[in-house]
């Protein structure tokens, strides 16, 4: 019962955040004005990015490793192709930890199911550099494909473009 007290006010939430995009991103063309073909899907995504952003910004490493698949495939522009998680999570530990902020573009967020797979989400997120405050920060545009294991979602290829 606990759980629902928990869950239900935070879905009723991200139902009113997903339906009340008024707010867009400059220059960011989005789908917030049509509703998803899959609410559930679409929610369930969004509070997994929820919970995997939440752990990055407060470098909860462990939290972060169980939400990555063993295959993961970490594709930066900047960076280049990643595919061993143990150093993706070392150099966000390295590099992100304390360091950096992410917070998600309101009203980005695309989410489409992958058949007997999972599901991919598409969007804006901003990176704020807390060593340089007054460093602007634009959104980049993430694509990250989720795969459903075992009834536990976790990242399975993700691309961060910046």
């Amino acid at each position: 019962m606990r759980i629902l007290h928990i869950t239900l006010p935070f879905l009723i939430f991200m139902t009113s955040l997903f339906f009340s995009c008024q707010q867009q991103t400059p220059g960011i063309q989005t789908q917030s004005d049509a509703a998803p073909d899959d609410l559930d899907l679409y929610l369930t995504i969004l509070n997994k990015d929820l919970e995997y952003f939440t752990a990055y910004n407060n470098c909860d490493m462990e939290k972060q490793a169980a939400m990555y698949t063993e295959d993961v495939e970490f594709y930066h522009d900047q960076g280049g192709l990643n595919t061993s998680k143990t150093e993706i999570l070392q150099m966000i530990k390295e590099n992100i930890c304390g360091k950096v902020q992410r917070t998600l573009v309101e009203g980005s967020v695309e989410v489409y199911p992958i058949k007997g797979y999972g599901a991919v989400e598409v969007g804006y997120h901003t990176f704020f550099n807390n060593e340089e405050p007054d460093a602007p920060a634009k959104p980049s545009k993430f694509i990250t494909i989720w795969r459903l294991e075992e009834n536990q979602w976790k990242m399975a290829r993700v691309v961060s473009l910046h």
